[in-house]
């Protein structure tokens, strides 16, 4: 006797009800995760082609576009001594002039070509060129020079038979207090000479031309000893390529402006080699710009150099502050009152030290009771 068959057994085949109802079931069953998957992969599908079809970086936030224009194709006379072999113009680097020191007219004996107004550091705008390292001299379309613009007028006392001596303090800028210090206290016929590494040397030097001095530039050079006795960053040295050390030159320049020449900082071994020297003061030339040789070298070609580029030309005759010591400055500024009564003028050089500062500061007051001027080392440069 066979059993009857249950009713839930899956090997009853089914009905064609049953097989109906299930199919339509399974036509209308998606499950949620994939649901969820076609939503994320149509959103990022559009996204994409928004990006491909619309040229529109910015999504759509506000923008606009503004020309921006550039200096130095304007500057015709920058454009044409960037053509020589010995300069070289890059981007502009505007010179910094958001200071707080007042404008100030030129102190040269030249006057500035119409509408030329120094600006906030007492640069002339016409003698100005714009580099990569910032601002440098030069000379202007009208022939105008650093050296004639920013020298201190020595007045009838250049031109007379009266006995001259120039004092160019060195040093300057990297000690800002000390420097405005010095600058208060010495006469405004002492020539301030500073160096390239001050934090507020354009600041500084506008103060010591406001308050009449000259300034000059200290280049470093390389010395016999280098690198054991270093100058500096961007020291020129010997057997290295014109153009490296132009670009130093260049780089050492644009530190500040007003400067109508530049003093070397050691560099007896630089300042003796006519090849590495020659690109220095033929640049010097073209720019219109001063040499004075601090004259710590008998072996420099440096007089030679200018005379042969039209540099005007100084040497300084001795050191006043060697022995940095009240009594033995007191020795060498008779000596060279000595020197100055004897040739008619004489030179001397001292360091920004307060007791150098001071003695010079002090023995100046004696000098007209003596028939000696004080007057700018521009006025002994030939």
């Amino acid at each position: 006797m066979s059993e009857a068959p249950m009713a839930n057994d899956l090997s009853t085949p089914l009905t064609g009800r049953r097989r109906q109802k299930q199919e339509r079931a399974a036509k209308f069953h998606f499950p949620l995760a994939r649901l969820l998957f076609i939503a994320i992969f149509l959103i990022i599908g559009g996204v994409a082609l928004r990006l491909v079809l619309v040229e529109e970086p910015d999504g759509g936030r506000p923008s606009a576009e503004v020309a921006i224009t550039s200096t130095r194709d304007g500057n015709s006379i920058a454009q044409s001594a960037a053509t020589g072999p010995a300069t070289i113009t890059a981007d502009p680097g505007q010179f910094p002039a958001d200071g707080s020191m007042v404008a100030l007219p030129a102190p040269g004996s030249a006057t500035p070509a119409p509408g030329q107004v120094p600006d906030n550091f007492g640069v002339l705008p016409d003698l100005s060129e714009e580099t990569a390292h910032g601002a440098i001299p030069r000379m202007s379309g009208t022939g105008l020079t650093p050296f004639l613009a920013y020298r201190r007028n020595a007045g009838t006392v250049a031109t007379s038979n009266q006995p001259m001596i120039a004092i160019v303090v060195t040093g300057l800028g990297i000690n800002e207090q000390g420097s405005l210090d010095a600058i208060d206290q010495l006469p405004d016929e002492v020539t301030l000479a500073f160096a390239p590494y001050g934090r507020s040397l354009p600041n500084t030097v506008a103060a010591a031309r406001t308050a009449g001095h000259e300034v000059m530039l200290e280049i470093p050079l390389e010395p016999f000893d280098y690198p054991q006795n270093d100058p500096g960053p961007h020291t020129m040295l010997t057997g290295e390529t014109p153009r490296n050390n132009l670009e130093k030159l260049f780089w050492l320049m644009a530190r500040f402006g007003g400067y109508f020449g530049v003093i070397n900082n050691m560099g007896a071994r630089f300042t003796a080699s006519a090849t590495d020297m020659a690109p220095i003061m033929e640049e010097l030339g073209a720019r219109g710009l001063g040499y004075l040789d601090d004259g710590s070298s008998n072996r420099s070609v440096a007089a030679q150099l200018a005379g042969a580029n039209n540099v005007p030309f100084g040497r300084a005759g001795q050191v006043v502050d060697a022995n940095p010591a009240r009594a033995s400055i007191l020795s060498a500024l008779a000596s060279l009152e000595a020197q100055a009564m004897d040739t008619g003028s004489a030179l001397g050089i001292i360091s920004a030290l307060p007791i150098s500062v001071q003695a010079v500061s002090e023995w100046s007051r004696e000098l007209d009771a003596k028939g000696i001027a004080l007057v700018p080392a521009s006025a002994l440069m030939q």
